[in-house]
């Protein structure tokens, strides 16, 4: 699992990409590279991080604890995102938990190189800028799904969120299998109303299932149902 940061393909996909050889280098001779098992946390929401976690394998979901003790999941992270960035750059508490959806590789990195790039390193602090900028951009948007889509969209929306990120196995079904509570979590809803809605998807076949598993079987329908048709 052990690779040098120089070499690896993952930080391609986020601010990383924009460290110089040397900070690479620097990261690479202090990260500890990681197995976070299936259902273990990340981090918890309210907790001090000394540090960062670059994603090489896996997915994990990001969720808000609300004032009645229910989980809000904000968003479903996998292979390339740096997760509790926000927290060490701006020396706060965690706003999120992250706990692991499926078996992760992860590469710890503590926040002191985090630090030390941004001061030293321009292209660095565009590129988490940016990447800041894109989640601000994700959270407007899930803030009007909740506020003007109903149940059954946000379903939908869901699902095909799923597939386009995580795609299909052989079988067709979609590779990341989460609980009915999980997707309830995404939409925020209650359990009982998501697994209502799965089930009237079920009965006009535009989906089937396989124990927790999810396929899409009618593309078109799904899509009609996000446009709210």
């Amino acid at each position: 699992m052990d690779s040098r940061c120089e070499n690896c393909i993952v930080r391609e996909l986020n601010a990383l990409k924009a460290l110089k050889k040397g900070e690479l280098k620097q990261i690479s001779d202090s990260k500890i590279s990681k197995i976070i098992k299936k259902g273990d946390t990340i981090f918890n929401e309210g907790e001090k991080l000394n540090g960062v976690f670059c994603v090489r394998s896996g997915a994990s979901k990001l969720s808000k604890m609300s004032d009645n003790g229910k989980d809000q999941i904000v968003k479903i992270s996998t292979k390339g995102e740096v997760l509790g960035q926000r927290s060490v750059i701006t020396d706060e508490i965690t706003n999120l938990s992250a706990v692991a959806l499926n078996d992760m590789e992860v590469c710890y990195i503590p926040k002191q190189h985090i630090q030390d790039s941004l001061n030293k390193n321009v292209e660095f602090t565009k590129d988490i800028l940016l990447h800041m900028a894109n989640d601000l951009k994700f959270a407007d948007d899930v803030i009007v799904n909740m506020a003007q889509k109903n149940v059954k969209q946000r379903v939908a929306e869901t699902l095909k969120y799923l597939e386009d990120n995580f795609g299909i196995d052989n079988d067709g079904f979609i590779t990341i299998t989460l609980t009915r509570e999980d997707i309830a979590n995404v939409v925020g809803t209650a359990k009982e109303a998501c697994i209502r809605t799965l089930s009237s998807f079920k009965k006009k076949n535009i989906i089937s299932t396989d124990g927790k598993r999810i396929k899409i079987e009618d593309k078109k329908a799904l899509y009609r149902l996000i446009e709210g048709f």
